[in-house]
C-alpha cells in the first residue's frame, strides 16, 4: 500500500513481511540493521542513589546534524504492556533513548528505494541495554514496554512537532505482520 513520498523524493509503502519480529539486533552495528538506522551505546553512571545518563549534547554524536533552532526534546512515561506502534515521518528524524525500564523496539523500512525495504528489526533497549537510536524518515517505528515496570522514553526530534509530517500504521497491520506476543526465547 503506497503511503506517499518523503521530503527527499523517495516513495514509501507498507511492505508485505513474513510474520514475526524480523531480525533481532544484538549489537549497535549488527549486519541485519536497516539502512540508515544508527545505534550507539551510552554510558550509565550508577551509584548508591541510582544512575545518571547523559541523553545527548546538541552538535555532537548522533544528533550532531540537528538544528538547535528546531530541535524538540520530549519524554513519554509508558506502563507495562503498552504498545505504541507504528508511526513514521516524511521529514523528521527521531533520536530515542530509553531512560528507564525496557522496551521492545520494532522498526520497519518503508522506503521503496532502500536496499533494506521491507526489513523488520527488533531491538531490546533500556536500563539493561543502554542504546541510543537514530531513526530516519521513512522507517516505521514503535515499541512495547516489557517487564513489570514503567518505562521512560526520551526522544529528540530534528524539528518541532508537525502533525502533517506523521503517518500512522496500525500495530497489527497485516502487511508488516509484527508479532508483539511474548517470544519465549
Amino acid at each position: 500500500m503506497a503511503l506517499g513520498v518523503l521530503a527527499s523524493g523517495v516513495e514509501i509503502a507498507i511492505p508485505t513481511c513474513e510474520p514475526g519480529i524480523g531480525k533481532m539486533i544484538l549489537s549497535p552495528n549488527g549486519p541485519d540493521l536497516i539502512a540508515d538506522i544508527q545505534i550507539k551505546a551510552f554510558a550509565l553512571w550508577p551509584d548508591d542513589r541510582g544512575y545518571f545518563l547523559e541523553v545527548a549534547r546538541l552538535e555532537q554524536g548522533l544528533v550532531s546534524e540537528f538544528s538547535a533552532a528546531t530541535t524538540q526534546v520530549s519524554a513519554a512515561l509508558n506502563y507495562p504492556g503498552i504498545i505504541k506502534a507504528f508511526h513514521y515521518h516524511k521529514q523528521q528524524t527521531d533520536y530515542w533513548v530509553a531512560a528507564a525500564g525496557l522496551l521492545q523496539v520494532a522498526l520497519v523500512d518503508l522506503r521503496l528505494e532502500s536496499k533494506t525495504y521491507g526489513v523488520k528489526n527488533t531491538l531490546y533497549v533500556g536500563a539493561l541495554r543502554p542504546w541510543q537510536i537514530l531513526i530516519p524518515p521513512g522507517v516505521a517505528h514503535g515499541y512495547k514496554v516489557i517487564g513489570e515496570h514503567p518505562s521512560v522514553l526520551v526522544y529528540i526530534t530534528d524539528r518541532t512537532y508537525d502533525p502533517s509530517d506523521e503517518g500512522r500504521i496500525a500495530y497489527n497491520d497485516t502487511g508488516i505482520a509484527y508479532d508483539w506476543e511474548l517470544q519465549h526465547k
